[in-house]
C-alpha cells in the first residue's frame, strides 16, 4: 500500500536523522589539565599558533631578547587580580597581560540546584586567560606576558549607579606605550575595551592587532545545536564546526563581531564601527580554542598613537537579551534551517510565560496552538485515513484474489480508490507538515536559555534536561546519565502506540509489525532528549488521539 511504504519511509527517516545524530558525536573527554596540555594550551603571547603547537615560556623570553623594536622583558612583580562587582556579573582581570581571568553569571547557576555556584564563563585551565591582545608580525613582543600597571589602587571595584573605568598600561622598553581600559555599566552586560597603542620611539611601527577570546570544549560536535566559534561576516553569519578548522582556519571580511558559543552561552568581541578583518581560528589537540580579530594594518610614526574600540560581551544566547544590546549580536542565536519557525516559537514560549510563570505549561499552550493551526488538515487527514479503514475489507479481499499477479493487484487496489475517492496519500499530509515544525522545536528547546533549569512539576526540575524519576547508581542502555525513570518518556511511547494501534491496518504483515515497533523505537530514541520536548511530542500525540477519535466516530 503506498500509504503505508510513505508513512514507514518519513518514520525511518526521522529516525535515522536522530540516530545519526547520537551515534555520531565525538564524545572525547575533556583531558585533565597536565603538563602536556599546558604547553598546548593558546596562550602564545604573540598570536602566531599552530594546532599541535604553541611557544613555551622559554621560547617567548628568548623572543624578547632579540634586537626587534619595541621589546620588553615582563617586568617583575607580583601581578594583582581586579575583581570588579557588577549587579550582573563578577568579573577579575589580571595586570598579567591585563586579561579576564574569571567572568561569573550572577543570574545563572552552575546546576539547577539553588545552592549551586554562580555560572563560571572562563575555564581555570584557560591560564594565560581570556580577551587577550598581540601583534601578527611581532613588531611589538611580550605584550600578552607583560606585567601591566592598573589605574585602580583598591584590588576591587564594586559597582553603583555611576559607570566607571580602569586601565590597564605598559610600557616597552624603547618607549611603546600599550594601554587597555575597561569601562563598566552598572545595568548592562556590555564591558567596554579601548586598546591605545603610543609609538614614542624614533621608529615606524608596522603591524596588526589581534584580540582573542578562548574556551575549552569537551567535544568536538554537538549532537545537536552548533557549538564554536562563529562570527558576522559581510552581514551574513559564519558558524565553523571545531572539526573544520583544520580545513580552513581563515576568514577575511568586513566584521561586525567574532563570538564563540555554546549550547546556551557565548562571549564575543565586538568593534564599536564594522571592520575589514580576519578572522583566525586556533584548535589544540585538547580542544582548546582561540579566535582571533586580525585587525587591518597600523602604521605608526614616532609620537603616533592608535586606538582601537571594542565591546565585550559574556552572558547567554538570550534573543531578547541580544537586541537590546544590538550590534546584530542576536544573530547569533540561529536554530539551522528551521530557524524561521523556532524564533517565533521562542517569543510566544516567552510570552506565555510572562502570563502563567512555568515553561512546562508554556510549552504545553505552545502546543495546543500549533495544533489548533493544523486542525483542519489534521480533520482531512483523520477522515481519509477512516475511508481508508472502510475499504480495507474490500482490499484484503483484492489481495488475497490476486495474490500471484502484483501488476493486477495494483491495478485493481487503484480502482478501489477511485471507486470510493480516496486519497491514500491523504493520512500522510499531516506527518509531513509536522516534521519541521517537530525539528524546529526541536532545535529551540534543546537552545533556548530559557529553558536551562526551569523546573516544570514534580521530579522535572530541569526542561532541558532528561526527565529521571529516582536516581539509580547502576548504567541502563541506551540511556545516558544520570539513570533513572523517564516517567515521560515511557508515557509517550504509550500515547504513540495507542496511536498507532488507531490508524487502518496495513496489508502487508511485514510493514504491520514494522509500524508497531515504532513506538518502541521512539521510545528509545527520545530517552536522552530533553524534557521540554518529550513533553511537547506527548501532549502532541494525546490531542491528535482525541481528534482522531472524533473524526473516526463522526465519519463511522
Amino acid at each position: 500500500m503506498e500509504q503505508s511504504r510513505l508513512i514507514i519511509a518519513i518514520a525511518l527517516s526521522f529516525l535515522v536523522f536522530f540516530l545519526w545524530e547520537i551515534l555520531t558525536v565525538d564524545k572525547k573527554p575533556l583531558q585533565q589539565n597536565t603538563q602536556k596540555q599546558a604547553q598546548e594550551q593558546i596562550s602564545s603571547p604573540e598570536g602566531k599558533k599552530t594546532e599541535k603547537q604553541v611557544q613555551s615560556k622559554s621560547d617567548q623570553i628568548r623572543m624578547d631578547n632579540s634586537s626587534s623594536p619595541g621589546i620588553a622583558l615582563p617586568t617583575p612583580g607580583h601581578a594583582r587580580i581586579i575583581t570588579v562587582d557588577s549587579p550582573l556579573y563578577t568579573v577579575k582581570i589580571s595586570e598579567q597581560g591585563a586579561v579576564i581571568k574569571s567572568f561569573v553569571l550572577k543570574q545563572y547557576r552552575e546546576k539547577a540546584s539553588n545552592d549551586s555556584p554562580f555560572l563560571e564563563m572562563i575555564d581555570p585551565t584557560i591560564e594565560s586567560g581570556t580577551v587577550q591582545i598581540s601583534f601578527q608580525d611581532r613588531s611589538i613582543q611580550g605584550v600578552s606576558e607583560a606585567l601591566f600597571s592598573a589605574s585602580l589602587a583598591s584590588d576591587k571595584l564594586v559597582l553603583g549607579q555611576h559607570s566607571q573605568f580602569i586601565s590597564f598600561s605598559w610600557i616597552t622598553l624603547d618607549g611603546v606605550l600599550i594601554e587597555k581600559t575597561f569601562s563598566f555599566v552598572p545595568d548592562s552586560s556590555l564591558i567596554g575595551l579601548t586598546v591605545r597603542v603610543k609609538n614614542d620611539t624614533h621608529n615606524i611601527i608596522r603591524d596588526r592587532l589581534i584580540i582573542s577570546i578562548k574556551k575549552v570544549f569537551t567535544e568536538k560536535k554537538s549532537s545537536v545545536g552548533f557549538s564554536g566559534p562563529s562570527g558576522l561576516m559581510n552581514n551574513d553569519l559564519t558558524q565553523v564546526d571545531l572539526d573544520d578548522i583544520e580545513d580552513k582556519n581563515k576568514y577575511t571580511g568586513e566584521f561586525k563581531w567574532i563570538a564563540i558559543q555554546d549550547r546556551y552561552f557565548l562571549s564575543s568581541i565586538i568593534p564599536v564601527i564594522p571592520v575589514q578583518a580576519s578572522m583566525n581560528l586556533y584548535l589544540t589537540e585538547s580542544l582548546y580554542l582561540e579566535n582571533q580579530l586580525v585587525m587591518p594594518e597600523m602604521v605608526l610614526g614616532p609620537e603616533k598613537e592608535s586606538l582601537f574600540s571594542y565591546q565585550l560581551f559574556f552572558g547567554p544566547k538570550s534573543t531578547a537579551l541580544l537586541k537590546t544590546i544590538d550590534y546584530d549580536l542576536s544573530r547569533a542565536v540561529n536554530f539551522g534551517m528551521f530557524d524561521v519557525i523556532a524564533k517565533p516559537c521562542v517569543w510566544i514560549m516567552n510570552f506565555l510565560y510572562g502570563i502563567i510563570p512555568n515553561y512546562g505549561i508554556a510549552i504545553i499552550i505552545l502546543t495546543l496552538l500549533t495544533k489548533i493551526l493544523l486542525w483542519p488538515l489534521g480533520n482531512k487527514s483523520y477522515k481519509s485515513m477512516a475511508e481508508m479503514k472502510k475499504i480495507q475489507p474490500l482490499m484484503a479481499e483484492i489481495r488475497e484474489k490476486h495474490k500471484n499477479d502484483k501488476k493486477k493487484m495494483n491495478e485493481e487496489i487503484m480502482g478501489l480508490y477511485r471507486t470510493y475517492k480516496v486519497n491514500p496519500l491523504g493520512g500522510c499530509l499531516p506527518i509531513i507538515v509536522q516534521i519541521p515544525i517537530f525539528f524546529a522545536l526541536y532545535r529551540m528547546l534543546y537552545e533556548a536559555i530559557e529553558l536551562r533549569h526551569a523546573p516544570f512539576l514534580g521530579w522535572i526540575n530541569d526542561l532541558s534536561a532528561p526527565d529521571r524519576l529516582f536516581n539509580f547508581s547502576f548504567s541502563i542502555p541506551f540511556m545516558q546519565p544520570p539513570y533513572g525513570i523517564p516517567v515521560l518518556t515511557i508515557i509517550m511511547g504509550g500515547t504513540m502506540f495507542l496511536s498507532q494501534k488507531m490508524q487502518p491496518p496495513m496489508g502487508d504483515p511485514a510493514q504491520a509489525k514494522m509500524m508497531m515497533l515504532m513506538p518502541i523505537v521512539f521510545t528509545v530514541v527520545f530517552i536522552n532528549f530533553s524534557s521540554g520536548l518529550v513533553l511537547y511530542w506527548l501532549v502532541n500525540n494525546i490531542i491528535s488521539i482525541a481528534q482522531q477519535y472524533y473524526v473516526t466516530k463522526k465519519n463511522a
